[in-house]
């Protein structure tokens, strides 16, 4: 052998030997090979021990997917089976099952339990169907999400993908009876997770334990919490898809009692960073609140969404809460379920704040609802009347006891028109001069030497506004009147429709809401009373067109309102022309004018107004008339 082939053989030698070095597996490689076949050497025997025909069975019925690569679960493959174990650790054997529900029941609820995943798969109100009679559901099958979330050797797992297993049966349950339901997920001898679902017979109020048993080795040891992810696709279920839309969203109560939530009328995510006690997917008319006996732990994320191009999906609402996990033998997080009406007593019932996901009103709009209508609404109710009626009765019990208001109003109005030919002379007196500040000044005279307050009726009606502003609430958010009837409104709680229009009118909608015609016709009566009544009246001229323009807008805001809410207006307008009419037969304009003129010979104090308004006149080198 020559030199040259001496070197060159030396060199591949060489070569060969770094690119073994460099290939060669580290030691963490090796073990974990070395695991991997034991864990196969272990399923193989496991395997084998196994019954022929309940293994043929399970191959002919029974797939998982186990990872995104979709791998197919075969008894026979071992392979298979050993990866489930990869993906799951101790939970491999729940990977695979059978999928089926469990069905618990009370007098007030249906809800399907599903083996894969444990949790609620629908829950059906029994005293309720949507608005195309159908039975009611809050949420049905994958439109539903609720999984607890964590790691088990360095991997993830979700209770959403494996399956429990029921330790009773379904059940029925009725009157102050109580009964349970366990779904168990195992982690192997000893070592469980369970859902423990507890249903009285007369209440829309669930019971939810979760059992941690035996769990401190299977989750991670650097664990302190684990993650609950909740998602719901809310169904739609009422007549008008865009009220239901704009009244649905998630409802939170703080730890220190006060609640809040994320707008309705867009979509919105939320972080919060404080304990909460309660988190609710509120609908128009139906809740599902999540309640924490001990509170979630900070932070809890919170979002919704939806789609302008679904007809049958609301919205969807999510929240990802927390868990605290301590690695103790047994732990017990007790929750609760309220799958039910947002019906204001029976939220309050329970004293958690819920009654407060129902839009009352805000500050003093919310008081006159909660403390007047409420109460008042709920004694009519109980008459058995039907709820046109009620609204009729409760129209009538307003309206007498706004009426000392109202005749005040009437009164200061009559006294205006009595005086407005002296009105007359003083703006023909200083017609054409460029000096408005004197002009006002002389009326004000006028007003003050007759004894009248040119507020007195405004001030009236700034008593009646919360009650309007608070039945403009009322109405739309009552349960109690949806899909109730009443002449040719079959929905009091939604729009009526006596025509529906092949088109839609920007601003106005697609259909002819009759309740809202009469309420806009009586409106622009009412107005051209009051402008009549008033005629002369520099500030009613200014208001003028304004005034006319508002029940136009009106037509166009309440055509998709509720038709209870139209119909309450209309009454209340039909009340307030009898009323007037009555003012008319029993106030003499004759007697208001002699009294007025009777106060003008009185000795007047001026008031802080009239003087403040005189000295800005002089100011401006106006001079009063001198007394003779």
């Amino acid at each position: 052998m020559d030199k040259n082939s001496a070197i060159g053989l030396t060199l591949i030698l060489l070569i060969f030997i770094g690119f073994n070095y460099m290939n060669m597996p580290s030691e963490e490689e090796r073990a974990e090979a070395l695991r991997i076949q034991d864990s196969i050497a272990t399923v193989e025997a496991q395997l084998q021990e196994l019954d022929k025909a309940a293994i043929d069975e399970a191959v002919a019925t029974h797939t998982n997917q186990v990872d995104s690569s979709s791998i197919a679960v075969n008894a026979n493959d071992s392979l298979a089976v050993a990866q489930l174990k990869e993906q799951y650790g101790d939970f491999g054997a729940a990977a695979v099952g059978e999928d089926g529900i469990v069905t618990i029941e009370n007098d007030l609820l249906a809800i399907n339990i599903s083996k894969k995943g444990g949790h609620p798969l629908s829950v059906r109100l029994k005293e309720y169907q949507t608005s195309d009679s159908l039975p009611l559901e809050l949420f049905r099958g994958d439109q539903n999400r609720f999984s607890l979330d964590f790691y088990t050797k360095n991997r993830p797992v979700s209770t959403q993908d494996l399956y429990f297993e029921p330790m009773q049966t379904g059940f029925s349950v009725t009157g102050d009876a109580q009964k349970s339901l366990t779904m168990r997920l195992s982690a192997g001898a000893g070592q469980y997770l369970e859902y423990v679902y507890t249903l009285s017979g007369n209440s829309y109020m669930v019971d939810f334990d979760i059992n941690l048993v035996g769990m401190g080795n299977v989750i991670e040891r650097n664990t302190t919490r684990l993650d609950l992810h909740w998602k719901n696709d809310l169904p739609h279920q009422e007549k008008s898809l865009q009220n239901e839309r704009d009244n649905s969203t998630i409802y939170y109560r703080f730890s220190d009692d006060e609640v809040d939530n994320i707008s309705e009328r867009s979509d919105e995510e939320e972080e919060i960073t404080t304990d909460l006690q309660w988190v609710a997917f509120k609908q128009q008319f139906f809740s599902t609140v999540l309640i924490a006996k001990d509170g979630w732990e900070a932070s809890t994320d919170l979002k919704t969404i939806h789609d302008e191009t679904s007809d049958s999906i609301v919205k969807t609402c999510e929240a990802k809460l927390t868990i605290p996990y301590g690695h103790r033998d047994v732990e017990k997080v007790e929750l609760q379920f309220y799958y039910g009406p947002n019906h204001y007593s029976t939220l309050k019932s329970f004293d958690l704040g819920l009654e407060e996901m129902i839009p009352l009103g805000w500050g003093i709009f919310g008081w006159v609802n909660k403390f007047m209508v409420i109460p008042v609404f709920n004694l009519l109710k109980d008459t058995g009347l039907g709820y046109g009626i009620i609204i009729l009765i409760l129209t009538l019990l307003i309206k007498m006891g706004l009426m000392p208001f109202t005749y005040k109003a009437y009164m200061s109005t009559a006294k205006m028109r009595v005086l407005k030919p002296e009105i007359d002379e003083i703006n023909k007196k200083f017609e054409g001069k460029d000096d408005p500040m004197a002009k006002q000044q002389a009326t004000m005279a006028l007003y003050s030497k007759a004894g009248v307050n040119p507020l007195g009726g405004c001030l009236p009606m700034l008593f009646q506004m919360p009650i309007l502003i608070a039945l403009f609430h009322f109405f739309p958010a009552s349960i109690e009147l949806r899909q109730e009837a009443f002449l040719w409104a079959d929905d009091l709680s939604s729009y009526d429709s006596i025509l529906d229009l092949p088109f839609e009118i920007p601003f106005y909608g697609d259909h002819v809401s009759l309740f809202t015609l009469l309420m806009t016709i009586s409106t622009v009566f009412y107005t051209r009373l009051n402008m009549s009544m008033q005629a002369g009246s520099p500030q009613m001229e200014q208001m003028k067109w304004m005034m006319y323009l508002m029940p136009v807008m009106m037509l166009g805001w309440f055509n998709n309102y509720a038709s209870g809410l139209s119909y309450y207006y209309f009454l209340a307008n039909v009340v307030t022309f009898a009323q007037n009419f009555a003012f008319q037969k029993l106030v003499d304009d004759d007697a208001i004018h002699a009294k007025l003129q009777e106060n003008k010979k009185k000795p007047q104090k001026k008031s802080g107004f009239q003087k403040r308004l005189e000295d800005m006149a002089k100011e401006r080198g106006y001079q009063p008339p001198k007394k003779k």
